[in-house]
């Protein structure tokens, strides 16, 4: 209903009113001259019996013929039309029919069009290309009501009637919640703070990855705060007219302004916010110019005080440095990806509404989903909701939960693929050796399942996960994980003696590994502790432009050089690991081809007699650099677990660390440097 009105308002119902009032007027005057409209042939023949009285011949566009015919005889005036080459036999007729006396008079004329006509003809077009022009426009600004006001804002006011969202529904983020709680509590009682001369930030800037929540605290910041909130999208500001961006932000702050105090919440700001004059054309005017007038509301020459803008972006590496300076946005608040207790909090929050059963253990869920953000935990909630629904189940179990974790890492099984048992075989010992080399080595995350059912692109997949929260790795955990990356192809070539292009993934992610840790981490001994290359921040040219090479030809060929051997390296270890324990792996295979699908505890029974490799040596780039004997200090509650407490009665020794708490490091028998503690502090 709300459509129709838009366009009876709309200016194309008085385009069809106007051609039907020129239609209809035409019409009137047709049929005010009297004339009734006949066919050329009663036209002649009333010529030729001597009926007509009065004729004219009216030339033009469209020649005719008018008459009045005599007294005696019914309709008597008519007309008809003819072609213009039978003028002159008409006219011919009449003039002979006037000598003979019986026709009165005759004329001939030739009218012209009237001026006002003429100039409605002239000017027609052009009004129907102003009017068609202000029809895209109302289309564009999205109503009649708006068509002559596309400099004005359109930030959407949060009214009271919208469902609120409180910082109670917000979990895993507890640093940003506590610096927004500040901006609430400084609304609401604004002279504890100004009694200690603190003024509130202008600006609070929301960065991190995708799905971590940074919309949903400015929502919670809408319900919470008490005071008009603004909301619109950096996208709103970018129009196809030079201006009008600027002008939106403008009336943005002006309404924000009249209903001080308020908060204005920008999200994805990086589509106006990005650096000025980058990219290969020197940068973009229009958006240039709204940046420019943002930077004026926010911190200029005439500020008044009481709106807070809150912003939100993927991108804070591309907004521009006066956007970010104090005084500006203030405060920077980065929402990163939960911890296990943030994800535990999370899973509890979407776990509401919903009839989980009873014997699930959310912190498990949150163990087995490292890395997931809100927006994953909150997908793998709802898809075990949808599959125990589809399979007509009354609650949510682990099954449910397992399969939609697996769902939303590799997404949904494809059953009607169906492979050869050869390919089933061959897939079989490929995940097989993956899970194989990364059980076998002592610095690889534990193997949590394997499978050989296709999800995705994937044939199938070995997820390996770490017990705990890891924030950085070790030389040796890295070349572990290149050891385990290789192993798919090492399996492939020990068993079938003919790799198949199913490793294509695994030595993709190696390599970018590999060349990681001789560029960036400087993880060789050859080329050192030395950053190659360098990004140059130019981000409108793209990734591979972007990118600088800041060394010689000969350096590149040592990088490749040391890449290929560390790729070697791993591959030769993790062909010798398969080797060693090939009983293992047929066995492993075995119980794929049987199960399809095997858990941690399946895996761990089968590597139970698993030869294991030991801790590598110790490393430090140099023969010059000799690693210390003297371990590091043992941690409070690594002295409390070795005297024999209890994990949660652990409590904290006293700061003084005796030496003989401290182990002692065996030496390598290769390279007669310390490698690994002879004691290994117990782990909770």
């Amino acid at each position: 209903m709300m459509d129709v009105k838009r366009y009876l308002r709309g200016p194309v119902v008085w385009i069809i009113v106007a051609v039907l009032a020129v239609i209809l007027v035409s019409r009137v005057f047709d049929a005010a001259n009297g004339y009734k409209k006949v066919d050329t042939a009663t036209v002649v023949d009333a010529i030729n019996k001597d009926q007509v009285q009065k004729a004219e011949l009216i030339g033009g566009a469209s020649p005719r013929i008018q008459l009045e015919l005599k007294g005696d005889v019914k309709n008597d005036k008519i007309q008809a039309s003819y072609l213009e080459r039978q003028g002159a036999e008409l006219g011919k007729l009449l003039q002979d029919k006037k000598a003979s006396g019986a026709i009165e008079t005759y004329d001939i004329s030739n009218p012209r069009q009237n001026f006002f006509v003429s100039l409605l003809v002239t000017l027609l077009p052009f009004v129907l290309i102003v009017v068609i022009f202000l029809f895209l426009m109302n289309q564009m600004q999205g109503g009649g009501s708006r068509v002559m006001q596309f400099g004005k804002s359109k930030a959407k006011l949060i009214s009271k009637d919208t469902p609120k969202t409180t910082f109670a529904d917000v979990a895993g983020a507890g640093e940003a919640v506590q610096e927004l709680h500040e901006i609430k509590e400084f609304l609401e009682a604004p002279g504890k703070f100004q009694a200690m001369g603190a003024k509130i930030p202008k600006g609070v800037l929301l960065y991190g990855p995708p799905g971590t929540g940074k919309t949903l605290l400015a929502r919670a910041v809408a319900g919470e705060a008490g005071v008009p909130f603004y909301s619109i999208s950096g996208s709103d500001f970018v129009e196809m007219f030079v201006g009008v961006g600027a002008s939106r932000v403008r009336d943005l702050f002006e309404q924000a302004k009249a209903n001080a105090p308020a908060i204005v919440f920008v999200d994805e700001i990086d589509a106006v916010g990005r650096h000025r004059g980058a990219g290969l054309g020197g940068g973009h005017d229009e958006r240039e110019q709204t940046l420019n007038q943002l930077l004026v509301e926010m911190d200029g020459f005439d500020v008044k005080g009481g709106v807070i803008l809150i912003a939100a972006t993927n991108r804070p590496d591309i907004l521009d440095p006066a956007l970010l300076r104090p005084g500006r946005f203030d405060r920077q608040i980065a929402v990163e990806r939960p911890d296990l207790q943030g994800r535990h909090e999370i899973l509890k929050v979407h776990a509401r509404g919903k009839p989980v059963a009873p014997d699930i253990d959310l912190l498990s869920i949150a163990r087995r989903t490292p890395g997931f953000t809100g927006a994953d935990l909150a997908n793998v909630l709802n898809e075990a909701a949808l599959l125990t629904a589809r399979s007509d189940g009354k609650l949510i179990d682990y099954k449910a939960l397992d399969e939609a974790i697996d769902r939303v890492v590799a997404g949904p099984q494809k059953s009607s693929r169906l492979m050869n048992e050869k390919e089933k075989k061959i897939t079989a010992y490929h995940e097989g050796g993956h899970a194989l080399v990364a059980a076998a080595l002592p610095n690889t995350d534990p193997v949590h399942k394997i499978t050989i059912l296709s999800r995705g692109r994937a044939l199938g997949y070995t997820m390996v996960l770490p017990d705990e929260d890891k924030y950085s790795t070790t030389r040796n955990q890295m070349l572990d994980q290149l050891a385990y990356m290789m192993g798919g192809r090492a399996a492939e070539e020990l068993i079938f003696h003919d790799p198949t292009t199913g490793a294509a993934n695994d030595i993709e992610k190696a390599t970018g590994l590999a060349r990681a840790m001789v560029t960036q981490y400087g993880m060789t001994e050859r080329l050192g502790a030395i950053k190659l290359g360098q990004d140059n921040g130019e981000v409108f040219l793209g990734r591979d432009m972007g990118h600088q090479r800041d060394y010689s030809e000969e350096i590149a060929a040592i990088v490749d050089a040391e890449v290929k051997k560390l790729i070697e390296t791993a591959h030769n270890e993790a062909f010798q690991i398969l080797a060693d324990n090939r009983d293992i792996l047929d066995n492993l295979v075995v119980a794929l081809l049987e199960k399809e699908t095997l858990n941690k505890e399946e895996v761990a029974e089968i590597f139970r007699d698993l030869n294991r490799r030991p801790q590598r040596p110790a490393w430090t780039g140099s023969d010059l650099r000799i690693p210390s004997n003297r371990a590091p200090v043992m941690t409070p509650k690594e002295i409390a677990l070795a005297n024999g407490a209890p994990v949660d009665d652990a409590s904290t020794p006293p700061p003084s660390i005796p030496a003989d708490n401290r182990p002692a490091y065996e030496p390598d028998p290769n390279s007669g440097l310390p490698g690994r503690p002879i004691w290994d502090p117990p782990t909770a």
